[in-house]
């Protein structure tokens, strides 16, 4: 039974990747610009392709001296070589961005190869063209690529923390030949968020089972409390779509065991990968259907909903185990303690069409509509403005996309007091940032003070610090000169 759900399930796994990169690219505004020298500025900039790992500094930029590896970086990284030269190969100076060849091993052992050398951001130069570009020249390979690859994560990708892009291959052969010739040269890569009006849309594709959501959906509800209705979020449950998925056979049996509920209709993947025994994927399905009963009830008319947050945390903390994932008493321990009316959640779930029956449920059948239509795959998958979010899933990184999506002029207070700051949550609970805000318009890594160099408020410090030391020494120096003269 599983083998037969497996491949068909990421045949349309791979469908979706597609889909999910060609719509983050039309939502997401990156740029990519080439400076210096002149010859190789373009107005629109240069065309890539986005990766699907690392954290972009939404809002801001990275405009940092470009040096290329000439080399794949898949192994031990030497900043002592590439282009342009050195004197005396000395290794490559913070901050950079950094221009490695595509192959040899994954894009993200590559991206986390440079930040260990301390890029600030990477470019993957393509080595093979694109077969409707036919200026471009195969230096090695007589074949050509109908599309441009997708920069996914390879699942370990939770530690990079600087953006990248992949760039076109005849693109990249100009700018390593002006590299090469030992010229300078100077890139900036940018993003920015659709900031239609004053408020900001954000949504979470997500399962009840997903540890990196788990953390986040308890530790972000006071943030959305805090930003109120300026901010309207949509939590959206993943659902495989069994008949997608030919888990009801001809003969209308279901196919894929307790994976799926309705008869095959909605399924999960089992999150302990054991079919007969501990929280099932048809566990995974009713639980989702019942959260998306609760923001039905009790969010998505203010597009806030306290209740909803507050009960995934008491979920989480209370019934989150194999032993009490489906028991009706947890569960209704966790509605009580968040507030939730016990029988209109029963009664919503029934209405829907249920879970166990041979028939369609209408809220699990626009959850699979809806991610459909967005193209999601990823897991979790989080969008502002219709933007994808990229890099690992935390409260922070939520909260200053969404303050960045705001047009200008109309943020929440809240914004302008926490929005920059790396602790938001300890920022909003508080009211005053710990941390030293980063400037999202910065020209270093991640929008913060690039390596090696310090920020404008600590050179004026010692700036000052500089000018009252030499005035303090020139003052004992002229009485000093006094003194001697009498």
């Amino acid at each position: 039974m599983m083998t037969k759900f497996l491949p068909l399930g990421l045949a349309a796994t791979l469908l979706a990747s597609t889909q999910a990169a060609d719509s983050a690219t039309r939502s997401v505004t990156s740029r990519l610009m080439v400076h210096i020298p002149h010859s190789l500025f373009r107005d629109q900039g240069y065309e890539h392709r986005e990766a699907l790992f690392g954290t972009p500094p939404y809002g801001g930029s990275i405009a940092q001296t470009l040096y290329y590896a000439d080399s794949e970086l898949c192994d031990n990284v030497d900043p002592t070589k590439g282009f342009p030269t050195r004197e005396g190969n000395t290794p490559w100076q913070a901050p950079f961005i950094l221009m490695v060849d595509r192959g040899g091993c994954t894009f993200v052992k590559k991206v986390r190869n440079a930040q260990r050398a301390g890029a600030a951001g990477v470019i993957i130069a393509d080595n093979v063209c694109l077969c409707t570009d036919p200026e471009c020249k195969n230096e090695f390979s007589t074949t050509c690529e109908t599309s441009e690859p997708i920069m996914a994560d390879d699942g370990s990708g939770s530690d990079i923390s600087i953006p990248s892009f992949l760039i076109f291959k005849r693109d990249a052969d100009l700018i390593k030949t002006e590299l090469k010739n030992n010229s300078p040269v100077q890139l900036e890569m940018s993003w920015s968020l659709p900031s239609p009006d004053d408020t900001v849309e954000y949504d979470l594709w997500t399962v009840p089972t997903d540890p990196l959501s788990k953390t986040f959906m308890q530790n972000f509800r006071p943030l959305a409390n805090a930003l109120g209705t300026h901010a309207q979020f949509t939590p959206h449950m993943y659902i495989y779509d069994g008949q997608r998925t030919h888990c009801i056979g001809n003969d209308g049996a279901n196919y894929c065991y307790t994976l799926c509920t309705n008869n095959g209709r909605y399924c999960a993947t089992d999150p302990d990968n054991d079919l007969d025994k501990g929280i099932s994927g048809a566990d995974v399905v009713k639980e989702s259907l019942r959260r998306i009963c609760i923001w039905k009830y009790y969010g998505e008319e203010d597009g806030v909903g306290d209740p909803w947050w507050a009960y995934v945390s008491e979920f989480t903390a209370r019934c989150d185990t194999p032993e009490y994932f489906m028991h009706d008493d947890c569960i209704n321990d966790a509605y009580q303690h968040a507030g939730i009316d016990a029988d209109a959640i029963s009664k919503c779930m029934r209405d829907s069409g249920g879970t166990e029956g041979d028939n369609d449920n209408s809220y699990l059948k626009m959850a699979i509509s809806s991610q459909s239509e967005r193209g999601v795959v990823v897991l979790p998958s989080a969008f502002v403005n219709n933007a994808a979010i990229r890099g690992k899933l935390s409260s922070s990184s939520i909260f200053h996309a969404i303050c960045a999506g705001f047009a200008e002029g109309t943020e929440p207070d809240i914004c302008n007091s926490c929005g920059r700051c790396p602790d938001a949550i300890g920022c909003v609970n508080s009211g005053v940032c710990a941390g030293t805000p980063y400037n999202p318009a910065a020209r270093g890594a991640g929008g913060s003070t690039p390596a090696g160099t310090v920020s404008t408020h600590t050179f004026a410090f010692w700036m000052l610090f500089v000018v009252a030391a030499f005035g303090g020494v020139g003052y004992w120096h002229y009485n000093k000169t006094r003194e001697d003269m009498r």
